[in-house]
């Protein structure tokens, strides 16, 4: 089988690993691709936003699967072109993208479905506005309604900071605050039948202790030892199947990955967002430890085959931390160069910003590398990846030293 993987990050690199271990891939592809990637696969450099160029090389290749792994093509319908040209793509068309395209499409399918989430007004104007925010007070959820690279969200305590984000939305939804740990648990989907993937947890903020603004992620792990022994039984009934059943009834079908961000609050599970794709950083967790053959799986998924597929894991634990270049998220400097991580084993690296120039492979972006430790628990998986990231070197660069450290000491409690 012949593949095209479409995009350039972490989660890129994290699925080209994945799917180059499956037998049944003879070639894989990556459009643009990065360093990273380049090392197992053949890079073509183009344009995501190109829904032609990505074709035309598809064509040329004659590929078999296409998977399109950023949200920004979905959104523009590279795959509504793709599938009508006769090549199976692992990725929603553009109306069923738009659950992660339009934060308030994603909210009238979870109201027609009855899927559990917070209450919410969209807004467009000023007054609007204002009620809203008036109706659920501090602390304030202000969510862009359209893509924003993950950081169209303001949390705050602040009304002026959460109006002065909404007024520079074109269309915002606000809602109630959520309380309770957040879990992100995807499901693979052939438009009717969804296989859910194991929990993964995420941190979005920049540093230490859930403090800085909000990031597309900083690290990520996987298994969740503390969560409910039913959590993935529990939020395929009431959140997958619902959401896929209600997007097969409204004739915009979900094939693809669906990403659930949950809150697991004392009233129950409830939703936070949908995506259209496998999320980042929590890509880099789950790919590492599923022992199903990836390329076949998301073939299935993209041919409509996918019913009574189960899933089967690996008995590790998985931990990955992110490299962030300086001055990241508001404005990461790019071109210095990144030493140190060529010789770690025990790890997996994925890059993620990186470029290579004469001087050699230098940071192009706010999240440089991810870094994944795999080991028998939390602790030993986290501390292979700790290790492994002190040894990198890059100037002005951070990441955070508190990702699943909670969750392992609670393990080791246990």
């Amino acid at each position: 089988m012949k593949i095209l993987l479409v995009g350039s990050g972490g989660r890129e690199h994290a699925l080209g690993v994945g799917l180059q271990a499956d037998p049944a891939c003879t070639e894989l592809h990556v459009a643009p691709g990065n360093p990273g990637i380049a090392q197992f696969a053949q890079c073509h450099p183009l344009a995501i936003t190109d829904n032609q160029a990505i074709l035309e090389l598809a064509q040329r290749l004659h590929i078999d699967l296409v998977v399109v792994g950023p949200e920004v093509p979905l959104v523009n319908g590279v795959a509504d072109i793709l599938r009508a040209a006769g090549i199976a793509v692992f990725g929603p068309s553009k109306a069923a993208a738009q659950i992660e395209g339009s934060k308030n499409f994603a909210k009238e399918i979870m109201r027609d479905a009855g899927v559990p989430t917070a209450h919410s007004f969209t807004c467009t104007t000023q007054a609007e506005i204002e009620i809203a925010l008036d109706a659920f007070d501090a602390p304030y959820v202000v969510k862009d309604d359209g893509l924003a690279a993950g950081k169209g969200v303001v949390v705050t305590n602040d009304r002026q900071e959460a109006l002065a984000h909404a007024l520079a939305c074109k269309r915002v939804v606000i809602e109630e605050y959520l309380t309770g740990p957040e879990v992100s648990l995807f499901g693979i989907s052939d438009g009717t039948t969804i296989v859910p993937m194991q929990p993964a947890q995420d941190f979005k903020r920049a540093f230490d202790g859930d403090e800085g603004p909000n990031t597309g992620g900083m690290g990520a792990y996987s298994p969740l030892p503390w969560a409910p022994s039913d959590i993935i039984d529990d939020t395929y009934t009431r959140v997958l199947a619902p959401m896929i059943a209600e997007m097969a009834a409204r004739g915009t079908p979900f094939v693809g990955l669906l990403y659930a961000g949950l809150a697991l609050t004392d009233h129950g599970t409830r939703v936070i967002e949908f995506n259209a794709r496998f999320g980042d950083p929590e890509t880099q967790v789950l790919i590492p430890l599923l022992k199903t053959p990836l390329a076949t799986l998301l073939y299935k998924a993209a041919t409509g085959n996918l019913e009574g597929t189960t899933l089967d894991w690996k008995d590790d634990s998985a931990v990955t931390v992110v490299l962030a270049a300086e001055g990241y998220p508001a404005a990461p400097k790019g071109g210095a160069v990144i030493t140190g991580f060529s010789a770690i084993e025990n790890v997996q690296i994925y890059h993620a910003g990186t470029s290579v120039t004469e001087q050699g492979v230098v940071s192009s972006g706010g999240r440089v590398l991810t870094i994944t430790g795999i080991g028998e628990d939390l602790t030993e998986a986290r501390n292979r990846a700790y290790r492994a990231i002190s040894q990198i070197s890059l100037a002005g660069s951070f990441y955070r030293t508190d990702i699943a450290l909670n969750a392992s000491v609670a393990e080791k409690g246990n």
